[in-house]
């Protein structure tokens, strides 16, 4: 690990002061931590906000949510409000790491992690995320980990989070704090595809902090919830996961909300098979063929041409979960 400076701040102008000045922002220290020990990252000064009033969890006038960025993990899946109103964000944050980073983890640092890519964290092998214009070594390499939706020749590697996939689903908002005021980023929009610039992870400006995460009011009832495939039940990331949530009334789907993880290089939003949806009565063949329009776009890759087939039944089958079958 490479020598660096600590400070830690009490209040958000103090944070932000020493954000412009190029400080990165830590907390649960979950993954920069690691990435500093592997010496993939380098940063110059920690900036530690854990003592910052970004801790809340509250349920607006209207019936949105809102959901402080210093919230833990485990914090969050436990909370009354949200098992209630999303249980596919809970379900997601239980699925996610171990009970112990669970505990430390953050919710804005869980959206901000970077990828598991291995060859991301080996500083011995070609990675244009790491070092622009190196090369991507899993494109000729063990790729079976990787993205099959949103990829470049640049990059395929996936994001990791799974609380990110419920996100992207809701349709949830970023808030942002910075020199130049506060800003809201749909949650579609902040975390970036690699294109030719994938170094470049989220849509946060230099000294830009999280202050919460918003998900908008949805209509009533709403059944959701969240299905993760991986090579183990314990502590393992997605190959795909599924977050659902269908808003059915008088027998009739009148809103879908689906998103996948563990395919695409940021959480995959899919209209496709919301709109599928959208107007039908819940059926055995509506989420069959429904599920069939998830991999629309996709490109696999030589070791994960797997993922297409998974994807389709990890939809399908959460589609059946939440919205049952007749």
């Amino acid at each position: 690990m490479h020598p660096f400076a600590y400070t830690r701040v009490s209040d958000t102008r103090e944070a932000l002061e020493a954000g412009r000045a190029g400080g990165r922002y830590i907390a649960g220290g979950t993954t920069l931590v690691d990435l500093m020990r592997e010496t993939v990252e380098r940063p110059g000064t920690l900036v530690d906000i854990s003592g910052l009033p970004l801790r809340d969890i509250l349920v607006t006038k209207e019936g949105g949510l809102r959901i402080g960025a210093l919230v833990r993990m485990a914090e969050a899946a436990a909370h009354p409000a949200v098992r209630a109103a999303y249980p596919v964000v809970s379900r997601a944050l239980e699925l996610s790491a171990s009970a112990q980073l669970r505990n430390m983890a953050t919710i804005g640092g869980n959206i901000m992690q970077r990828t598991r890519c291995t060859y991301f964290r080996d500083v011995t092998a070609d990675c244009n995320k790491r070092e622009p214009g190196s090369g991507c070594a899993a494109l000729q390499g063990v790729n079976r980990s990787h993205a099959i939706l949103g990829t470049s020749d640049q990059c395929v590697a996936t994001h990791p989070s799974d609380v990110a996939v419920a996100f992207a689903a809701l349709e949830a908002r970023v808030r942002l704090l910075g020199p130049d005021g506060e800003r809201e980023v749909p949650f579609a929009d902040f975390l970036l595809r690699p294109g030719s610039t994938p170094q470049r992870e989220q849509a946060v400006r230099q000294g830009e902090l999280i202050t919460t995460i918003e998900i908008p009011v949805l209509p009533r009832p709403l059944k959701s919830g969240y299905l993760k495939v991986r090579d183990r039940q314990s502590y393992e990331f997605a190959l795909t996961s599924a977050a659902v949530a269908l808003h059915i009334r008088g027998g009739v789907i009148r809103e879908a909300k689906v998103a996948a993880g563990g395919v695409g290089t940021v959480p995959w939003k899919l209209p496709a098979v919301e709109r599928h949806l959208i107007g039908e009565r819940p059926s055995d063949a509506l989420w069959t063929a429904a599920a069939e329009k998830a991999t629309e776009g996709a490109r696999p890759l030589r070791h994960n041409r797997f993922k297409v087939a998974l994807l389709k039944r990890t939809v399908e089958r959460q589609l059946r979960i939440v919205g049952g079958a007749k």
